[in-house]
């Protein structure tokens, strides 16, 4: 799961650099784009604040925070989402946001 989530990301951002950073898996252009993480219930999903106030709508369901998003295992990741949210994430840093 944690390879698709990662594919998934690199697909909507096939310039980014991964590395590790706040110790989990991220994908970094010109700064981070987004982080995730494997939780024991959830896969945690960082891509900024900013991000998950323009994607509230399609987060409804789920648990988020400032900056976070928790997919529960429960349901079916929404690769998606994801990769709709990275590249939102793409075009906001392209802009200078």
């Amino acid at each position: 799961m944690l390879r698709k989530v990662q594919q998934v990301i690199r697909q909507a951002a096939p310039d980014a650099l991964e590395k590790i950073s706040y110790g989990m898996p991220t994908f970094w252009q010109g700064k981070n784009l987004v982080h995730f993480a494997n939780f024991k219930n959830h896969l945690g999903f960082y891509p900024t604040p900013p991000a998950i106030e323009h994607f509230a709508q399609e987060l409804a369901d789920f648990k988020t925070s400032k900056g976070a998003v928790q997919f529960p295992y429960a349901k079916e990741i929404p690769y998606d989402l994801i990769e709709e949210i990275t590249r939102w994430q793409v075009a906001r840093q392209i802009k200078g946001e």
